[in-house]
């Protein structure tokens, strides 16, 4: 039995979002994810500024009139989401957690896909395959997949991006759209975000916090690792570790970019301090100027 505090978390995500979807994204979606090819339709007669090439020479001939072959989009697409729910997803500076953010992005992006008739489906994974969540049509399958992402309790703590990724290439084997919802904490994944990327149409959504990027000088902390559960008590204000710390993320991030730019794959950056809904709509257009 799901308990009720979840099902009306379910609920309030579905209006948060749905909102979104129906005036913005479902469109944006739409024309960045095209399907997987073109059905002959039907011929009509030629107008003035149809393309020349298109036209239908039998039909043509036997009327002596020029017509046309038209086309439908062959639609039906599979979204796969492939979302990190490792213990370091429970941290948040602000008023949401990470985590939190993390299943209204997925919210947004189912919504969008079934408005547009596409399949859902879900991997949920930590340091192990968590759920799999076969993709099927429609707005009851959609809440399940967000009761997943809300009521599962993980098994694991920690981060195996390239497990997950593994797993997804085995198991959805007509390419998909594929959103890899991480903080991307983790390494050795590269070779599997490749794979991913040839293999599907694949993004990353890397889910950030700006304490993760900057601390503030209140002098001793104790910091505890989300995954590990390993504790280490630091001044913050100290100037040398303010150095080293910020060196760190300077040459975290510049590593991750490299790794991003290497595999192929378009990256989508999230933190929990700013709305994600700008950061969405900032890839959908910048993404469908290069299809133009």
């Amino acid at each position: 039995m799901i308990p009720r505090e979840i099902l009306t978390q379910v609920r309030r995500v579905e209006i948060t979002t749905r909102g979104l979807v129906n005036d913005v994204f479902s469109g944006e979606y739409h024309s960045v994810f095209k399907g997987r090819g073109m059905n002959f339709a039907e011929v009509r007669a030629y107008q003035y500024g149809d393309d020349i090439r298109s036209i239908d020479w039998n039909v043509t001939a036997r009327t002596g009139t020029p017509f046309v072959k038209v086309f439908d989009e062959e639609r039906e697409l599979t979204l796969m989401l492939v979302v990190d729910v490792s213990a370091s997803g429970e941290f948040g500076s602000r008023s949401r957690m990470k985590g939190e953010v993390a299943v209204e992005i997925c919210a947004v992006l189912a919504f969008s896909a079934i408005t547009n008739n596409d399949k859902v489906g879900l991997i949920i994974f930590s340091d192990r395959i968590e759920k799999f969540v076969p993709p099927r049509k429609g707005r009851r399958h959609v809440l399940r997949v967000l009761r997943e992402l809300l009521y599962f309790r993980p098994a694991g703590r920690g981060t195996d991006i390239a497990g997950a990724l593994e797993y997804l290439v085995r198991v959805v084997r007509r390419r998909a759209v594929v959103f890899v919802v991480s903080d991307f904490f983790a390494t050795g994944y590269q070779k599997a975000l490749a794979v991913a990327g040839r293999r599907h149409d694949t993004i990353v959504i890397r889910m950030g916090d700006p304490r993760e990027r900057e601390l503030p000088a209140v002098g001793y902390i104790e910091l505890e690792d989300a995954e590990t559960g390993e504790q280490l008590t630091v001044n913050v204000s100290d100037p040398a570790f303010r150095d080293a710390f910020n060196r760190e993320v300077t040459d975290t991030r510049t590593a991750l970019e490299r790794e991003f730019r290497k595999t192929g794959v378009d990256v989508i950056e999230i933190s929990t301090d700013r709305p994600y809904a700008d950061r969405l709509m900032r890839f959908f257009r910048q993404r469908a100027k290069r299809l133009r």
